[in-house]
């Protein structure tokens, strides 16, 4: 389990209307993301620059990959803690903000987990668990912004 792990993803742009990128408008932002052995990903840019809103976009991506890491790392910590998970969801959130120069950059991203444990013995130790998953996740280990936390713990059954 130790060591270096390797990616490779392909994203091969299939915006061209026929002119390539003659000009800003002529060209489409649709991208094809895939992996060997898993679904294509349909992508483009946001919609503000000029993207498909129906597609992911990266700052979409990004933010999917921070509430996943944190939620695969979350169900470890409880685990080891003996908290009994029995449903969890994240409505994260995230701010990027342009500089005015023509780039960017995330600032923050907010989780908002919603853990359903199955004892209501288990709720401190619910709450202590999001810590240890922050310190375990790739991802949020990788990014040069806060990732914030604000979970809300509730006991199966009293929903």
């Amino acid at each position: 389990m130790w060591g270096e792990h390797r990616y490779a993803v392909r994203a091969e742009w299939t915006g061209n209307r026929g002119a390539g990128t003659s000009g800003y408008r002529d060209y489409d932002r649709s991208v094809t993301l895939s992996i060997a052995g898993k679904p294509d990903l349909a992508a483009s840019s946001d919609k503000p620059f000029r993207g498909d809103p129906a597609r992911w976009n990266p700052e979409d991506l990004l933010v999917s990959a921070l509430a996943e890491c944190h939620l695969l790392s979350y169900l470890h910590a409880c685990v080891s803690a003996g908290v009994v998970v029995v449903g969890y969801s994240d409505d994260a959130t995230g701010v990027m903000r342009e500089d005015g120069r023509g780039s960017g950059a995330f600032v923050e991203v907010v989780l908002h987990p919603r853990v359903v444990v199955a004892d209501a013995s288990m709720v401190d130790a619910a709450q202590r668990a999001h810590a240890q998953a922050h310190e375990w996740c790739f991802i949020a280990n990788s990014v040069n912004f806060p990732v914030r936390h604000e979970p809300t713990i509730v006991v199966a059954g009293s929903e």
